[in-house]
């Protein structure tokens, strides 16, 4: 199916920040502030960035999990932010999350089995054999046993909490899954696990992912596009390829730096990021990176940039390329 399954326009979520004394509002945390990306039909869109950079908020928001500020959030044409309590309850059997903390995520006192079947009772399943018979085949579609449907979320590993959670997510058939750091708190043996099996389900079932993650190694074997974020705005979007090839932002190429190499005679040119992450409640005039950029000019700190098309939907915001475009 050719088109957007997901488009979010200017998206914006601010939480309010509470006096110490009086219990009002004296400012806002911009979380996500003003973003505009789309995902296709059984596509992966990644979504990188540092700890606090609003990717969770974002993920949430395009579920309309959250209160959002302003901006449009359109699910097969639909602007679900705007949809009743029970247009959005049918919707939500299209979209699903899967959270990064598995065992939070499950409550304790159920057995997975009871955890698998509850989601299809809620969504109108009620047929209690058909229900346990969909729960069999969901366990096994993520790789376990029907035998540890009776086991209590303590009782398995971390991996194996995981694809439960994956399970969960599937109990319903979605068409579109948000994949909140799904593989951030496993081991790196696991890791590639889950990874294989998010996209074997994705072959199969035709599903569109956004995948959150702050490691860019990671993400770039399940993305077919990366988008990068930085203080609550997408500063690059582009193909997976283009983006490790040619990286345009500058704190995408200090991301890109990063990344760990196996081979020890090998020696990188590592691009460290001065400063510490600025406040989102407070964010730096014009460009917000110029507090870090070593590319920084006297325009970075009075204007913004605006999002420059370098070329195959390559999307930049950084005044080294809207400048050009201006000249």
């Amino acid at each position: 199916m050719s088109g957007n399954i997901l488009e979010v326009k200017n998206l914006k979520v601010h939480f309010p920040v509470k006096g110490e004394l009086i219990p009002k509002n004296v400012g806002y945390v911009k979380a996500v502030d003003g973003i505009s990306f789309n995902i296709g039909y059984a596509e992966t869109l990644g979504l990188v960035g540092e700890s606090g950079c609003g990717k969770s908020t974002t993920g949430r928001a395009v579920l309309n999990m959250l209160k959002v500020d302003s901006g449009q959030v359109f699910f097969e044409g639909k602007d679900i932010l705007k949809s009743s309590r029970k247009e959005l309850k049918k919707i939500r059997r299209d979209m699903q999350l899967i959270f990064q903390d598995p065992f939070g995520s499950l409550n304790p006192r159920m057995t997975i089995g009871s955890a698998l079947e509850e989601v299809l009772y809620i969504h109108h399943i009620r047929d209690k054999n058909e229900r346990q018979k969909r729960v069999i085949e969901l366990i096994e579609m993520v790789g376990l046993n029907k035998n540890y449907l009776s086991r209590y979320p303590h009782e398995f590993s971390g991996g194996q909490r995981q694809r439960a959670v994956i399970a969960r997510a599937l109990a319903v058939k979605p068409k579109f899954i948000v994949c909140d750091e799904p593989v951030s708190a496993l081991d790196v043996s696991i890791q590639s696990q889950i990874i294989n099996l998010l996209e074997e389900l994705q072959k199969n079932f035709k599903l569109t992912y956004l995948f959150i993650a702050h490691d860019l190694s990671v993400v770039k074997h399940i993305s077919n596009r990366i988008a990068v974020m930085y203080l609550g705005r997408i500063v690059e979007i582009a193909e997976s390829d283009e983006l490790f090839k040619r990286p345009a932002h500058p704190y995408t190429k200090a991301l890109l730096s990063s990344i760990p190499v196996c081979d020890p005679d090998f020696r990188k040119n590592i691009i460290l990021l001065e400063g510490d992450l600025p406040s989102p409640a407070n964010p730096p005039k014009g460009c917000r990176f110029h507090t870090r950029c070593i590319y920084a000019r006297e325009d970075c700190s009075r204007k913004e940039p605006v999002s420059v098309n370098l070329g195959n939907g390559h999307m930049v915001e950084c005044h080294l390329y809207s400048n050009e475009e201006e000249d």
